[in-house]
């Protein structure tokens, strides 16, 4: 990867010198804030604009170009003329969404204390880098810090109890694990400690669309989760490929489950984790009940036939056969309540009031 050039601009902003003040570099910490970007051009400005924008102003900004076939490399080299922290570098080959989120990441300079990522089609506000570090530095154990996110017209991830900032790893990872909201938000809405960051090659698995998730089970073991309680991104639904897909094909469930598979030795009970699998099987086994309604074709079976793998569990045709004709039953014998559901799902939820807050239904 090779990064842009760069010229002089005398009306930029510098970084501030910790080496001026012995006390600066503990005082504010260096933050590597990094984007992955593929065709971003539509919304890179106002994403770079943000990090700029930040009321917090030492941090270093690293921007991935995944082999853009549109003006994002010119976009983002434009900014990094003007900003002596910013920083472009470039793929020599496309990758998959998650490897650039790995690359991007990886990218954090090793002298800085925190990561931030902020998606290309997202934005922070202005007092988001300030927020989150203050909360990190009062809370040395805290390793990923979460906040509010705007997301359209609703706020996200709202679970976390009101009264409550930290919490240990443990306890949030048991919430997540036992279905309780989702309060891990996505890369863009936190912020992770650099040690865990650079602690492996490759910080997210990349075989997951939720890994960021993932990565929060795996990472809060023995560390703990803080939150700030004031939304302090935008995260933009409309018109994104990777999140159309999980919506499309509900990722997620199958993701869930592997969380709980594989991580529910190290936070839950034998009898905890054998009754939150049976529950996400149930639910899971009604979405494939429905779509089997739907005459999905092969390579929607082939998916969730893979995703179930990953927990331990083969496809059970017979269970799907069984949802299938629970829920046409239903459809013919309840009409009435049927019809309701479609309405419901027709009719368009009403805008928060002011203040008021409402989850988002997956992590990414």
């Amino acid at each position: 990867m090779a990064a842009a050039g760069r010229r002089s601009d005398p009306g930029r902003r510098m970084t501030p010198d910790p080496a001026a003040d012995p006390g600066a570099a503990d005082a504010a910490p260096l933050v590597s804030v990094v984007t992955p970007v593929y065709n971003g051009e539509r919304t890179l400005r106002r994403c770079i604009e943000s990090v700029v924008a930040q009321t917090y102003t030492n941090w270093q900004y690293t921007l991935v170009d995944n082999c853009s076939s549109d003006a994002s490399r010119a976009i983002a080299a434009e900014y990094a003329a003007r900003d002596a922290r910013i920083r472009v570098v470039g793929n020599r080959d496309f990758v998959p969404v998650m490897r650039n989120y790995n690359l991007a990441v990886a990218a954090a300079s090793p002298a800085s204390r925190y990561v931030k990522v902020v998606a290309a089609d997202d934005y922070l506000f202005p007092e988001c880098l300030q927020a989150m570090v203050a909360l990190a530095r009062a809370h040395p154990r805290v390793a990923i810090v979460g906040a509010y996110a705007q997301r359209e017209d609703e706020v996200c991830w709202d679970g976390m109890p009101h009264d409550v900032s930290v919490m240990s790893g443990r306890e949030a990872c048991r919430r997540r694990l036992l279905g309780g909201r989702y309060v891990f938000g996505t890369p863009t809405s936190v912020m992770y400690a650099t040690d865990i960051v650079l602690s492996r090659e490759r910080f997210f698995n990349e075989e997951n669309l939720h890994g960021d998730s993932e990565a929060c089970v795996e990472f809060l073991q023995d560390r703990d989760f803080g939150f700030v309680h004031q939304v302090l991104s935008f995260q933009r639904t409309a018109g994104e490929s990777t999140r159309t897909y999980s919506q499309r094909m509900q990722t997620y469930l199958g993701w869930e489950m592997y969380e709980v598979a594989r991580y529910g030795p190290l936070y839950l009970g034998d009898d905890e984790r054998e009754r939150r699998l049976a529950e996400q099987a149930a639910m899971y086994y009604r979405y494939l009940g429905k779509n089997a309604l739907l005459a999905r074709g092969p390579a929607f079976w082939r998916f969730h036939r893979q995703a179930l793998a990953r927990s331990g569990q083969h496809l059970s045709w017979l269970r799907v056969a069984v949802a299938a004709t629970g829920l046409a039953a239903d459809a013919i014998f309840n009409p009435l309540s049927t019809l309701r559901r479609i309405a419901a799902r027709l009719t368009p939820a009403p805008a928060p009031a002011p203040g008021s807050t409402r989850a988002g239904t997956s992590p990414s």
